[in-house]
């Protein structure tokens, strides 16, 4: 299938946006280690000490009867498991390095693991923002639109992760709706919650209506979130047994709250994050020796005056950081996140907090960053504006990451030896001839002078924001999709919503 292009806005405005590759950002650099090798293996040394006196709470039979077999310690009674590390380590070893995540258009698969970025947008909002309508219940249009604008950017690798929480549709069937408009408005990867068994079991056969098999590379997957202290419960565990056992995705991630689900200090809510991910690992291995797993982090400070999250701190780059060293000495992939901000508006606070996130993930060599458009008011909201805001600053991080080159046509001796001393070199031939693309083509920065800014208008970057998404959704168009493929989507969520009628089921 040909890679699908949107066309660009009816104006004269450029959209660098728009015209970007798609392609995944390498760092030229090894990832940054923050903590001496001895710093680490005394958190590797923790965690494990965690898991074998303390243990973890697996709150569902399935998941206990795999651990007894495995032979870990298993109290039915209070349905904890005590992990020996001699068990541990060598199941998470069978865990795959990296692999190859299929999309509907192969020209948008995505590697996880091997030193390539993929950038996937915000997850889970319930709230939607714009500056014309304000904040209000996300709504299935909502969604939709968002899809639109993940499909368009080529700095997100992803697609569609419930950038929004559809309110106006009942919730026992919002995940049907969901990957029926994943498949008809995009063609790049698609995550699907891993709640329960019943939701993934609906998004596996619709994965298989559009790709015929789950044989081979997987094609779904979806963060596995620990109940942080210590504890998976039914419904992630649920998700975590139905998708490691089809050979799809799952990101084990703990949300440890500095001082809240964890002790104070980073380096003991390091160690109880990487006793919950390992944990989380282990059981994938059992369930399905090979399947793809991907360590998660998600830890961050709350503030101490006021008990909320605290997101683009010191201490939650330390941990981004530490993260990711500490993946790597498993061999496994990294999930971080960037983007986070605790922010209420696309405001000063929001750009700081968020870039507090990024850089720290990229630092890390994090193969996987999530929540990296769209996240506002401590990730209850989706911003329309701060959307395009992270996505320029993705698409910066991509064109930064490519480097710059150092031959013979870029140093430039010959124009330097034209021009000489006290000259200039807007009109010289080797400027002209690069003129065009020399520079990243910024999208939403303003560059006038205070008077030329006025006279247009006076808009700050929320406001240009603003136009910029507008012109972004005028200028899509859906990727191609078989139309018997789209007829069975149809029929499959027609007979599902009767079947699922009156049902509890929730997200």
């Amino acid at each position: 299938m040909a890679r699908h292009r949107p066309r660009r806005p009816r104006s004269s405005t450029e959209q660098p946006l728009l015209d970007l590759p798609f392609r995944q950002p390498r760092p030229p650099r090894s990832p940054y280690d923050w903590l001496s090798a001895d710093a680490l293996e005394r958190l590797h040394d923790a965690s494990l000490t965690i898991l074998e006196t303390v243990g973890i709470d697996f709150l569902d039979d399935e998941a206990l009867d795999l651990w007894q077999r495995a032979g870990a310690q298993v109290d039915r009674t209070t349905q904890r498991v005590r992990i020996d590390r001699d068990l541990l380590l060598p199941t998470i070893a069978a865990a795959p390095a990296s692999f190859r995540w299929r999309a509907r258009n192969p020209a948008h698969d995505v590697v996880i693991g091997g030193g390539g970025l993929a950038f996937g947008p915000c997850g889970g909002m319930a709230y939607a923002t714009d500056l014309d309508r304000g904040r209000r219940p996300g709504t299935m249009a909502d969604y939709e639109n968002l899809l639109r604008l993940s499909q368009s950017c080529h700095a997100l690798h992803f697609a569609a992760w419930e950038q929004v929480t559809a309110q106006d549709v009942p919730v026992n069937v919002r995940h049907l709706h969901r990957v029926r408009a994943a498949f008809r408005l995009t063609d790049k990867v698609v995550m699907e919650a891993a709640h329960g068994r019943v939701i993934p079991a609906d998004t596996l056969a619709m994965m298989r209506i559009v790709y015929g098999s789950l044989d081979g590379d997987p094609v779904t997957g979806d963060v596995i979130n620990v109940n942080s202290p210590l504890r998976y419960d039914e419904r992630m565990l649920g998700g975590l047994i139905s998708y490691a056992r089809a050979g799809q995705v799952t990101f084990i991630t703990p949300f440890i709250l500095a001082g809240a689900t964890s002790p104070v200090t980073i380096a003991a809510a390091l160690a109880q994050q990487n006793a919950e991910v390992l944990a989380g690992v282990a059981l994938t291995q059992l369930v399905q020796p090979g399947a793809p797993v991907i360590y998660g982090g998600f830890t961050t400070p709350i503030d101490l005056r006021r008990g909320s999250p605290a997101f683009g701190t010191p201490e939650s780059a330390w941990a981004a950081l530490v993260g990711g060293q500490l993946a790597r000495r498993y061999g496994l992939p990294t999930r971080g996140s960037g983007g986070l901000t605790s922010s209420q508006t696309a405001d000063a606070q929001a750009a700081t907090e968020s870039l507090w996130s990024l850089w720290p993930a990229v630092l890390a060599g994090t193969d996987l960053v999530m929540h990296a458009a769209g996240w506002l008011d401590g990730g209850l909201t989706v911003s329309f504006e701060k959307f395009i805001l992270d996505l320029e600053n993705l698409a910066m991080f991509q064109h930064f990451l490519a480097g710059f080159a150092v031959d013979d046509d870029a140093l430039a001796l010959a124009a330097i030896a034209e021009v000489g001393p006290g000259g200039h070199h807007l009109g010289t031939t080797h400027t002209q001839a690069r003129y065009r693309n020399a520079f990243f083509p910024t999208t939403l920065a303003d560059r006038q002078g205070h008077d030329a800014w006025l006279a247009a208008g006076g808009q700050d970057a929320a406001q240009r924001a603003n136009a910029v998404w507008k012109a972004m959704l005028d200028a899509y168009e859906p990727p191609p999709l078989d139309p018997g493929v789209a007829e069975a989507l149809d029929d499959y969520v027609a007979r599902r919503e009767r079947e699922l009628a009156g049902s509890q089921l929730y997200e």
